[in-house]
């Protein structure tokens, strides 16, 4: 079976199964629009979907998803800001309650950005769009405590968290809502391997498990 047999086999079982198990709820969300009250910045990547991991139906979660997550600062230019005219929108239009930076080990984004050395210019769109860590990773690299490739991916995805948290606060209509007590952001990464799901302090960085 191709890869694409395979997703309209997938379809059909949807149409049997879930969707006419749940066919009055999907048909209030046809009618009526989308009131999530949690958007969720999430990695491309096929393994990190949070509507699995997290176990939502749909119209639960408002999702926007790029290479690693990232959330860039706010930019008066005449660029195309695809993640920004997201959070725009999840914010000023569906009003979120919360916003959540998903990360996740293993992110193939962050190796990217650490296997390449400093001093070459980046020529491909994800070098570009990675370069938003380019700080990071520097201060990474001369970080003597940081010996293996591992421990420098762990804490270029965390410190990527972390400045994702700082950018969202440079949007006006976010840092309006956080400082009124009606929008709360939240820092959290995933890991692959074990399925563990843990929240970030914003200040101090530390992850804590979500039991």
């Amino acid at each position: 079976m191709s890869a694409t047999d395979k997703l309209i086999a997938g379809y059909q079982r949807f149409r049997e199964g879930y969707y006419e198990q749940n066919k009055d709820q999907l048909s209030k969300l046809a009618k009526e629009g989308q009131f999530p009250k949690i958007a969720i910045i999430s990695c491309s990547d096929s393994r990190v979907d949070p509507g699995v991991i997290l176990d939502c139906e749909p119209g639960d979660l408002f999702v926007i998803r790029n290479v690693a997550n990232l959330v860039p600062p706010k930019e008066d230019n005449d660029s195309l800001h695809g993640t920004s005219a997201a959070l725009e929108f999840a914010v000023t239009g569906l009003e979120v309650e919360s916003i959540i930076v998903l990360g996740h080990t293993q992110c193939g984004g962050i190796k990217a950005l650490m296997d390449t050395p400093a001093t070459e210019a980046p020529d491909t769109f994800i070098g570009k769009w990675m370069q938003q860590l380019e700080g990071v990773r520097n201060d990474i690299l001369e970080d003597e405590s940081l010996t293996t490739k591992i421990s420098r991916y762990n804490c270029c995805e965390r410190k990527g968290i972390q400045q994702s948290l700082q950018n969202l606060m440079t949007f006006p209509w976010v840092k309006e809502r956080v400082e009124a007590g009606t929008l709360k952001l939240h820092g959290w990464r995933y890991d692959l391997s074990s399925s563990e799901l843990c929240a970030m302090d914003k200040k101090s960085g530390k992850l804590t498990r979500i039991s």
